[in-house]
């Protein structure tokens, strides 16, 4: 009975998806008018290179079994995002494979509006490789991340292990070792990225802690909680961090650092001095 309920399921997911594409959104010429919403079986068969009688199959719902290879090519063809391949893969009874081709990492402009609306509570969005990809004035007044002076300015772990202001966090080593363990799950998921490959090696030859640390495959809890700051104008700032993904392209996680009531106020008058010297 499961294995009935589960290719029902993913016939029924794969009909949604279709209907939800039209010609033009795939490249294909409108033909014809149409009585019914959506792409045809057979178009679908044609963008992910695969017989058309083996996809109504799977529409149907009968007892066959698409191979890795084909589920990546349907993922492809119905324009899936990362969450939705995950269900079909995991619909169709498979592990899904290492992501060999990610999304572009795109912040929409309804999330940089939100990071706007927050001042003047800090925060950003950082990509699959911890890069810095947007962010409001706070975080920027803050964390001077505009400030780009080396190939890796906006890169997160780049600065906790090559910054000196930043290693002079009190728990620095509690920081950086926690990071490094998530930043290497994200490598794993990767394996065919050169950025990941070229930050790894560029910082095993200025770090020695991260060359030390980098063979551990450590594995750490989430880094969200309470955070003390030092600012050298503000002084001890604090915050409860909170991490948020985007749901169509979960790797961009919105990092939010919401201060407690004497925080907020002297971030308020640094957006204040900041605002009146651009001025």
């Amino acid at each position: 009975m499961y294995e009935h309920e589960r290719r029902q399921a993913l016939a029924d997911f794969l009909r949604q998806r279709r209907a939800r594409l039209s010609p033009a959104d795939v490249g294909l010429p409108s033909g014809i008018r149409r009585r019914t919403p959506g792409l045809r079986r057979e178009e679908v068969a044609q963008l992910a290179n695969i017989g058309t009688s083996w996809y109504v199959w799977l529409e149907q719902g009968r007892d066959v079994h698409p191979s890795a290879q084909v589920l990546e090519s349907l993922a492809q063809a119905l324009r899936l995002t990362i969450n939705e391949r995950l269900h079909l893969f995991l619909l169709a009874g498979q592990s899904p494979p290492s992501q060999t081709s990610p999304l572009k990492e795109h912040v929409s402009p309804a999330i940089k509006q939100m990071l706007e609306d927050l001042n003047p509570t800090p925060a950003y969005v950082m990509g699959r490789r911890y890069d810095y990809l947007a962010w409001n004035m706070t975080a920027d007044a803050l964390f001077s991340i505009s400030a780009a002076s080396t190939p890796y300015a906006r890169n997160m772990l780049w600065r906790l292990f090559t910054d000196p202001e930043m290693r002079e966090h009190p728990h620095w080593e509690l920081l950086a070792r926690g990071s490094l363990a998530e930043f290497r799950a994200a490598y794993a998921r990767y394996p065919r990225d050169s950025y990941f490959e070229e930050l790894v090696e560029d910082l095993k030859r200025v770090s020695p802690e991260f060359c030390l640390w980098w063979p551990h495959h450590d594995a750490r809890s989430s880094l969200d909680g309470h955070k003390t700051l030092k600012h050298p104008d503000l002084g001890p700032l604090e915050f409860e961090h909170t991490t948020l993904q985007d749901l169509s392209n979960p790797d961009l996680r919105i990092m939010i650092y919401t201060p407690d009531a004497a925080t907020r106020t002297k971030l308020q008058q640094l957006l204040e001095s900041v605002a009146s010297s651009s001025a």
